[in-house]
């Protein structure tokens, strides 16, 4: 099962390289992600049933903390390819993708799915790094989709940054089996995850420090934290929409994923909570920053990147506050944080579309011109500013109260800065969706179901967290203790 989750979308990638513009290639490209999440769902049911395995010979591993992400990956990578059929069929009838645009966009997407889900199954720090890099290639490669100068300027920002970033990893990553290999001897065995988890306590203390420093510098440029963050808005404003959605709802979360793993092992060998004073801090300079620069912006697409550096902040913070109701809520906010985001970039594409902008100032009449787009926009913000009874309500309250147990002192930044973005999400989308219809907005047809989809699940993981659900995150809590 582990071996067709990764094959599918590598092989959907290699056949629509060729047939990526043909009549049925979109199709293809559901097809595709259907499969893969198919097989995500059949290697979750089997984690389940028997618990973590090794695969391939050591190569890969899965647990509940990384099958978990699996089929989130595998299900908004599915969604967004359906939301995508019409959206980038929309993108060809005005001229602004070609033919060997569009067979590219259909390669690269299945290619960027591979290579997340290779980072999160690897059980090799080394071929981790590697798949980090493939994800970031393909996506600069898709961010520059459109051609234009601000296109192309945005892509290079998000490859010299990232770039820049994946390097401090692997100079981290170095150091890592620098000190492992003194414990598990030379070659891959003090390369894999499981083996540096079994002998943590025994690795050098100073060493393993130094590491996460550049771990944390390199992956956190990925994850988007500030002050590592200035490629992230200007990728999603002018990337496509759906790479955006995938960027945010997915790319984010594996470049944290893989900052948690490194964290386990330093506190392993420290026995203390340095790295999680990093991860703290980091995160909650992140909520505030982009708190405050929500205020700001005039690109809605760009607005909605500011909210994603914000909640990977949270997320972070709450991971390096550690316990287990911090730990909880930071896996449940990865979880019901993909799933709105996304589906908040689904209408935002549908919007920018009617008006021909992404200029705020210039979308209006939502509720009117297009109800189902306006409502899933305006209930796509309550669900990510935190209001009950959706899920990021529930993950954020579990946060806050366990910032209140163990770090009082921080308490009050953190509400600064979740009332500063709820504030101001608000007071920018009322507008939007609010009032009458312009002249220049012009109808369409939509793809309301991943919308409707994503928030069905956003709003029942808040009213009712299912019992499969809830085992999987205290085991994945467990695991990251």
């Amino acid at each position: 099962m582990l071996l067709v989750l990764l094959l599918v979308p590598l092989f959907a990638a290699v056949v629509l390289a060729f047939i990526g513009d043909r009549r049925f290639a979109p199709e293809i490209n559901i097809a595709g992600s259907a499969a893969t999440f198919a097989a995500g769902a059949g290697l979750a049911v089997q984690v389940y049933m028997e618990g973590p395995m090794l695969a391939g010979g050591k190569f890969f591993f899965v647990d509940a903390f990384n099958v978990y992400l699996s089929v989130l990956t595998s299900f908004v990578s599915m969604t967004t390819a359906i939301f995508s059929r019409r959206y980038m069929r929309r993108e060809r009838e005005h001229g602004r993708v070609g033919h060997i645009r569009m067979r590219f966009y259909h390669a690269m997407f299945q290619l960027f799915i591979f290579a997340m889900l290779l980072c999160l199954l690897t059980n090799n720090v080394g071929v981790l790094w590697i798949a980090m890099e493939l994800a970031t290639l393909s996506t600069v490669l898709l961010v520059s989709l459109y051609r234009t100068p601000t296109a192309i300027e945005a892509a290079w920002k998000y490859f010299i940054l990232c770039g820049v970033g994946i390097a401090q990893a692997l100079f981290g990553t170095v150091l890592l089996y620098f000190a492992a290999e003194k414990v598990l001897g030379e070659g891959g065995e003090a390369l894999l995850w499981t083996n540096l988890s079994r002998i943590s306590g025994e690795l050098e203390p100073t060493v393993l420090s130094l590491a996460f420093v550049f771990l944390m510098v390199g992956y956190g440029t990925k994850v988007g934290l500030v002050p590592l963050h200035n490629w992230l808005p200007d990728a999603h404003s002018e990337g496509p929409t759906p790479i955006s959605a995938v960027l945010s709802g997915l790319l984010l979360n594996i470049a944290l994923y893989a900052l948690v793993r490194c964290k386990v092992l330093v506190d392993g060998a420290t026995g203390t909570h340095h790295a999680g004073h990093i991860m703290m801090g980091f995160g909650l300079l992140s909520i505030l920053v982009a708190a405050f620069s929500l205020l700001r912006q005039k690109d809605i697409k760009r607005m909605f990147s500011y909210s994603s550096i914000e909640h990977m902040g949270i997320a972070t913070f709450a991971f390096g506050l550690g316990g287990p109701v911090a730990t909880f809520g930071a896996l449940l906010h990865m979880l019901v944080h993909s799933l709105a985001k996304s589906s908040i970039f689904f209408t935002v594409g549908h919007a920018s579309q009617m008006h021909r902008t992404q200029e705020m100032d210039r979308i209006k009449g939502l509720f009117r011109g297009n109800p189902l787009v306006g409502w899933g926009l305006m209930l796509g913000v309550m669900a990510i500013a935190g209001m009950p009874p959706f899920g990021i309500f529930t993950s954020e309250f579990l946060i806050l109260t366990a910032t209140m147990k163990d770090a009082p002192l921080l308490t009050p930044f953190l509400l600064l800065g979740l009332a500063v973005a709820f504030a101001a999400l608000f007071r920018r989308v009322q507008p939007m969706v609010a009032g009458d219809v312009p002249s220049y907005q012009k109808p369409m047809k939509a793809a309301h179901i991943p919308v409707l989809l994503h928030m069905a699940l956003v709003l029942v993981i808040g009213i009712y967290m299912p019992d499969f659900l809830n085992k999987w995150f205290h085991t994945a809590v467990e695991l990251l203790k």
